[in-house]
């Protein structure tokens, strides 16, 4: 089939994509596309592949065919400079958190600056600081190390090193997985702020229901290797289809819906 024109407003497509493990076909011809400074997610149940998928958005593992494009970049056969030059553009929060035991928080965010932009260590440091800020955690916990921190706090110092580059789309593994529902909602609520303040594209894997609803423009499910439906939560929760539907029923789910509902999402920013 014939790849669609690029567009401005794209900055990650996905175009029959297919991924197998030896005879096991984990996706065959995923096909989406996300567009500029909207909130895109990736929902699936266990073993559907959301995590290869985004491995796979990443540069971390090669699908056995089809086209992927990140920032109009076409990941097939691309170099290791301009591999190093893509990565730069983009930001990744680890479901871990994946910061260094060894340094501190403030280290662990200025890392990237230092490998990646000629600055100064009072320089580095500053933008740092600024960074822990904008995440909302306060300027003490700069010194701590990542072992002393809760896990609220440990997502959104990891989420700090993700920005501090300051990325044209962020990757979003599993925000709020293993904290408490207060945390889980600030989570929420800073997701929101980063779009709406710059525009920022954010792509998540998720399986909560609450940041599902109250975050997303437009949610991909995931089923037999393939993208079943695309659309907002509330157009998905009209489909029919069976791989949809058990994202929708439940006490658990209906909850998330009401409070959804009741609390309307601020709207999109849109790109200048």
């Amino acid at each position: 089939m014939p790849n669609p024109p690029d567009t401005p407003h794209t900055v990650l497509e996905m175009h029959q994509v297919e991924t197998r493990f030896g005879s096991h076909v984990v996706h065959d011809g995923v096909e989406l596309e996300v567009r500029r400074s909207e909130i895109f997610a990736v929902i699936g149940g266990s073993g559907s592949g959301k995590s290869t998928l985004l491995r796979e958005m990443i540069l971390l593992q090669i699908p056995n065919a089809g086209r992927i494009k990140v920032l109009g970049v076409d990941l097939a056969h691309i170099t290791d400079d301009a591999a190093l030059a893509l990565r730069q553009r983009f930001g990744v929060l680890f479901q871990q958190g994946g910061l260094f035991g060894a340094l501190t928080v403030l280290e662990n965010i200025g890392l990237p600056l230092r490998e990646h932009r000629h600055l100064s260590d009072p320089e580095v440091d500053a933008l740092a600081a600024k960074k822990l800020a904008e995440v909302g955690l306060d300027a003490a916990v700069a010194s701590q190390y990542p072992s002393e921190l809760s896990g609220g706090m440990l997502k959104r110092a990891a989420l700090a090193r993700a920005l501090v580059l300051e990325p044209e789309l962020l990757f979003l593994d599993e925000p709020t997985a293993g904290l408490d529902p207060q945390s889980a909602a600030g989570i929420d609520a800073l997701v929101l702020k980063l779009r709406q303040q710059s525009g920022l594209s954010i792509v998540m894997i998720t399986h909560d229901l609450d940041l599902l609803w109250q975050v997303t423009d437009r949610v991909a499910v995931l089923a037999d290797g393939k993208v079943q439906a695309i659309g907002s939560m509330e157009e998905l929760s009209k489909m029919d289809n069976p791989a949809i539907q058990p994202f929708f029923d439940g006490p658990r789910a209906r909850a998330a819906e009401v409070q959804a509902t009741a609390q309307p999402k601020e709207p999109s920013s849109k790109p200048k």
